[in-house]
């Protein structure tokens, strides 16, 4: 059913594919078709999805992510998906000679060429969903529009985080203290100072974006996910046409693993970015967990400065 609603809709989604692997899209209508007539009809319970179908939906997802590099899932990973579960292939076999003729490994080669996959989201849509607007805040953007307070008595770590932010070398700030001393307080101090002006003109334009380490880590459970999503952030901030200073909050829980699965290699993700100038962070963290973490790690403690 999932498959002939597919090929039968209007927007012609497996046109270019079917044209790419010399497919006659009327054969598999029929083919489908003729199939679907076989099944009973008249069915009294609660219609399911049935174990191939769930597994199938699982290895799209897999595929978008890993393969694609795709936050969303679109009819072509799902026929991507299909042809690279040895059952399903069985199965193909006997309801439809055609579709065979789809290698899964060329789907992805032609992926630049095909077109959206039915998935009819706009180049907007697609910015909104991206790894910045997915799992960052803008602190500027807040301060310009008035929703920070005003911070009092912080002029000095303010001061000295823009001193480091401006060095060449161990110019990420890393601020310790216990919870609710006002660490991110401190943050906003200084997001409110860059769009006031009062900076060093080398931080006029920059922008802090606070990252959502929950929102990073939710329903990253497939392995490679979480990496995958680390470096797409990485990647946009670095290519951003706006300097861009990263806060990660309670950074410990990034940098040592914080008990998720695939945290492990999120420092190691990190480290190369940092080395390479790639990505200019402020962190905050207890002092316990600084102990623990980063003041053990030579690699880290030449990048971040303890405030």
């Amino acid at each position: 059913h999932w498959l002939l609603a597919i090929v039968q809709h209007p927007s012609g989604i497996y046109s270019e594919v079917f044209e790419a692997f010399d497919i006659d899209e009327r054969k598999v209508e029929e083919q489908l078709q003729a199939q679907l007539e076989k099944y009973k009809t008249g069915c009294q319970t609660v219609p399911g999805l049935s174990a191939h179908t769930v597994t199938m939906m699982q290895n799209a997802l897999m595929c978008a992510t890993i393969e694609f590099h795709e936050e969303q899932v679109n009819c072509i990973q799902l026929l991507f998906a299909y042809l690279s579960d040895d059952t399903l292939v069985n199965m193909m076999n006997v309801i439809s000679a055609e579709l065979d003729k789809v290698e899964p490994s060329r789907l992805v080669a032609m992926k630049e060429h095909v077109g959206d996959g039915g998935n009819n989201t706009s180049k907007a849509t697609s910015s909104s969903n991206s790894a910045l607007n997915q799992f960052t805040t803008d602190l500027t953007e807040q301060a310009k529009a008035g929703k920070i307070d005003p911070v009092i008595g912080r002029d000095n770590e303010i001061r000295l985080m823009i001193d480091i932010l401006l060095r060449r070398r161990q110019n990420n700030p890393i601020l310790t203290g216990e919870a609710g001393v006002g660490k991110t307080a401190v943050i906003e101090g200084l997001a409110q100072k860059i769009v006031d002006g009062d900076v060093p003109p080398a931080l006029h334009d920059v922008a802090i974006k606070s990252l959502d380490l929950a929102l990073l880590q939710a329903g990253a459970g497939m392995k490679g996910e979480f990496e995958n999503r680390l470096k797409n952030l990485i990647r946009e901030v670095n290519e951003s046409s706006q300097p861009i200073i990263l806060f990660i909050d309670e950074a410990h829980g990034l940098i040592g693993g914080g008990g998720q699965a695939g945290q492990g290699d999120a420092a190691n993700i990190l480290k190369p970015a940092l080395a390479r100038g790639e990505l200019r962070t402020i962190a905050a963290t207890t002092w316990a967990e600084y102990k623990k973490y980063f003041e053990k790690d030579a690699a880290l403690t030449r990048r971040f400065q303890v405030v």
